[in-house]
């Protein structure tokens, strides 16, 4: 038995969303019971307790939609002419990169950010990986560092056009190697991933539809993600990205579309109908300079739509407080995304992982998964029920989290990974990163 209390647990349960001086109960993967924490020590004597110290206890984050490998871009000089446009940033950096991994740097820039997802509260994790030149196998080397640093993740290999017929044959069949072996995993799960409609000639992505709809996948795609995508389709296609992922069957419940930018009021209805999952990326969209997705919008038609950072960055929180600005700043009124960014995060993100891994995540109630961090913050005002996520929203960051719990199991404690040398996974990182960029 765990117990992880003397603190304020925010739930994320409606029915009751927060208790002081609380205490979470954990008996193997799974919550047991939640309540006072005097009371509850009392009731369990012989459990082991992790000591909030007047913190805030919540459930762990979850991220939709990320990238690893984008680990080792950070720092990197490209030695060429700063890029501008969204595909000159694909074409100088992130093809260059992937093109240039090999298995041993798939697992390393995967394990350092899974330790840093660890050290930011982040759980759970949807990944997209591309590694062209080390296709057949990279999934399982990305998998085998999730396994290793204890998080639960859902992984899939983005399969395109861009590198040819044989890297994108590996890329399906990596894809199905990795769904099957997932089939009967409850820490590890698969989707098939595919790149983006302007990188998917119409027989390629009829392949793939075929492999994944035999497995009962979902699909994982970058969707109209920044202008030259919705024009290729267009000039290609004669309809829209939405429209054509839709008339290829892709779009369903258990699919992701990440970004949707670019999108109509028309698009904005077919994902709706068709319940696919929308990603939300403010920070990579600000920093690729693709504009501002109609997330508002989307979601006052019942669209859903969850939060990713796209490789950006680990903290969710940091991925939350930019969502709050970005629309704030599209729109130039600061009334509006109050309440959307939160919903995102804790509500819509948490109802999507708990779909996909037939369990309950993202709350704190008895019988879901105990993944729950504890964060280092001692509010300044009176924090309630009514104001908690102001206080998420201004009070808290990735980096004040303090101790990281996933399936029962401790990860990290008062700032200290115990999964793995930190230290020696970083140290081998930077000499990697070294050769890799001296070979890109």
């Amino acid at each position: 038995m765990l117990l992880i209390g003397n603190g304020c647990v925010i739930t994320r349960d409606p029915v009751r969303p927060i208790i002081m001086n609380g205490c979470v109960v954990a008996k193997e993967t799974r919550i047991v019971e939640i309540g006072d924490t005097d009371e509850l020590r009392l009731n369990f004597p012989p459990a082991s307790f992790v000591d909030a110290k007047g913190g805030i206890i919540m459930p762990g984050m979850i991220n939709a939609h990320m990238h690893f490998y984008s680990s080792f871009a950070r720092g990197m000089d490209l030695k060429a002419a700063a890029p501008h446009q969204f595909n000159e940033i694909l074409d100088r950096l992130w093809w260059r990169l992937d093109r240039s991994l090999a298995h041993e740097e798939v697992y390393c820039s995967a394990a350092v950010a899974l330790i840093e997802c660890i050290k930011n509260g982040t759980t759970t994790i949807f990944d997209h990986h591309a590694s062209p030149g080390c296709v057949m196998g990279s999934l399982f080397q990305v998998s085998a560092a999730a396994e290793k640093m204890g998080i639960r993740s859902c992984l899939c290999y983005e399969v395109s056009d861009r590198d040819g017929e044989v890297v994108a044959q590996q890329g399906i069949d990596e894809n199905c190697g990795y769904i099957r072996h997932c089939a009967n995993n409850p820490m590890h799960k698969a989707m098939f991933g595919l790149h983006a409609s302007f990188t998917l000639n119409d027989a390629l992505l009829r392949r793939c539809v075929e492999a994944g709809s035999a497995l009962g996948s979902g699909f994982h795609i970058h969707t109209a993600e920044a202008s030259p995508d919705a024009q290729d389709c267009l000039n290609k296609h004669g309809k829209r990205v939405v429209e054509r992922l839709r008339d290829f069957g892709i779009l369903g419940k258990n699919t992701i579309a990440a970004h949707c930018v670019h999108v109509d009021e028309r698009e904005i209805d077919i994902l709706n109908s068709s319940r696919a999952y929308v990603v939300h990326n403010p920070e990579s969209n600000m920093g690729n300079a693709v504009g501002c997705a109609p997330i508002l919008e989307m979601m006052e038609k019942g669209v859903r739509v969850g939060l990713g950072t796209d490789g950006y960055t680990c903290d969710m929180l940091e991925s939350l407080k930019v969502a709050n600005l970005i629309h704030k700043h599209q729109r130039q009124d600061a009334g509006v995304a109050w309440l959307q960014p939160h919903e995102m995060l804790f509500s819509q993100n948490a109802d999507f992982a708990s779909t996909y891994f037939g369990e309950t995540l993202g709350r704190l109630v008895p019988g879901a998964l105990a993944d729950v961090i504890v964060v280092d913050y001692d509010p300044p005002t009176p924090l309630n029920a009514g104001n908690i996520n102001g206080h998420v929203l201004f009070g808290l960051s990735g980096r004040a989290v303090a101790t990281t719990v996933v399936n029962g199991r401790i990860l990290m404690l008062d700032r200290q990974i115990l999964v793995a040398d930190e230290h020696e996974v970083m140290s081998r990182a930077r000499e990697l990163a070294q050769a890799l960029w001296q070979r890109f």
